[in-house]
């Protein structure tokens, strides 16, 4: 019997203990050394725990140990498998694991961009790889059809949503529960955490996927431990991943050909003979950025309207019609909402937001960097000018 004691109090120091030990932070091997005891359990197999050690997490001894507990104290004991804790290096990934997010979107084009993320990751150095991109360009989309079509000598195939360290740290735990359910319900999350990061070092051939990193920091302690893989990272950072030896691909918006395409595609589900009068008018219109069209396609095919409607409305209420998600789409997956998010990162660095107000009155064409040479340049490195341009 293995026991997972949360607190187990003895008065006297510790006895000779040998066995798995996992006190919140995975799977290691431990003796410790101590005078009486003070009590017995049932079972073959426990462990003695001082009042100062505080001893927390999965417990298990010799096969000869003697099950020893303060009579005054017992805090909860949870019985696991056998499994449960076997160490890490001996659990095998079970054939096919792979969870993927938005694979079932609409896909077009991107054949060549699908083909350097494909050299990037199978290259002798290729550890990691980084996607960047303008918000609603298209990152996750790109690296889900890569994960659900070029992926096949990978296993597990896992998605992590990483823009904080919280949600790298959930993924990471929801990935160990998967590599072992039986340990579903039984360690905290940090535990589950950290078992799976040492799975990773230890196994080769996995794939993990880091959607919308943020801030390269959440993921860096992932990466400094684990590169028996390959890592596909998603970021609007351009910036700041040299330190992990990454290939960059910079993303860029659709051809005008393929944003017809991907608009067609979607507007004309269930609606066979639509009128797409105007679509190459509104894809460029739209900058052939690709979730700009994904949300205007499923506006004209919910409200059947043509093209040219939309651009009517786009140009009457255009802060309306970015902002308006389509039904049964995230309200968080909006043009208007993705660029607020990057306006409000960009307003962190100083006198940017100064200089955008300045560009907003221009023409939506190249303006020529002179155009911002007459103000003296600050000396100190954390200005604008020192970071122009803009990496996000």
């Amino acid at each position: 019997m293995y026991a997972a004691a949360q607190e187990l109090h003895q008065p006297a120091a510790l006895t000779a203990i040998a066995g798995l030990v996992v006190a919140g932070y995975g799977l290691t091997r431990r003796t410790r050394t101590t005078g009486e005891r003070s009590g017995a359990l049932h079972g073959d197999r426990s462990v003695q725990v001082s009042q100062k050690a505080a001893n927390r997490g999965i417990v298990s001894t010799g096969d000869r140990a003697i099950n020893t507990i303060d009579q005054r104290t017992i805090g909860q004991q949870t019985v696991l498998p056998d499994a449960a804790v076997r160490p890490v290096n001996e659990v095998a990934a079970p054939r096919g694991l792979m969870h993927i997010a938005g694979h079932q979107q609409v896909f077009v084009g991107r054949a060549e961009e699908l083909d350097r993320l494909e050299e990037a990751l199978r290259s002798a150095g290729g550890v990691v790889a980084a996607v960047s991109g303008l918000g609603g360009v298209g990152k996750s989309t790109l690296a889900a059809r890569y994960a659900t079509t070029r992926s096949q000598p990978f296993n597990p195939v896992w998605w992590i949503t990483a823009d904080t360290a919280e949600a790298v740290q959930s993924g990471l735990a929801a990935l160990a529960t998967a590599l072992q359910p039986e340990l579903t319900d039984v360690l905290p999350l940090e535990a589950l955490a950290e078992r799976a990061v040492a799975w990773l070092g230890c196994h080769p051939g996995w794939l993990l996927v880091l959607d919308n990193v943020t801030d390269p920091a959440h993921i860096a302690p992932l990466l400094d431990r684990t590169s028996t893989g390959r890592v596909l990272v998603t970021s609007r950072l351009g910036e700041g991943w040299h330190r992990f030896d990454a290939q960059v691909l910079l993303l860029d918006v659709l051809t005008a050909e393929q944003a017809v395409e991907l608009l067609t595609r979607i507007a004309v589900q269930g609606r066979p003979g639509a009128d797409l009068d105007g679509a190459d008018e509104l894809v460029a219109e739209l900058g052939y950025l690709p979730l700009a069209i994904e949300q205007a396609a499923a506006y004209l095919r919910q409200n059947r309207l043509p093209p040219r409607g939309y651009l009517d409305l786009l140009a009457a209420s255009p802060a309306v019609m970015y902002d308006r998600a389509p039904r049964g789409a995230s309200a968080e997956r909006t043009i208007a909402r993705i660029w607020r998010i990057t306006l409000d990162q960009l307003t962190d660095i100083p006198r940017v937001a100064q200089v955008l107000r300045v560009l907003a009155w221009y023409a939506p064409e190249t303006i020529p960097a002179a155009l911002l040479a007459p103000s003296p340049i600050p000396q100190s490195s954390t200005t604008l000018w020192g970071r122009w341009p803009p990496t996000t």
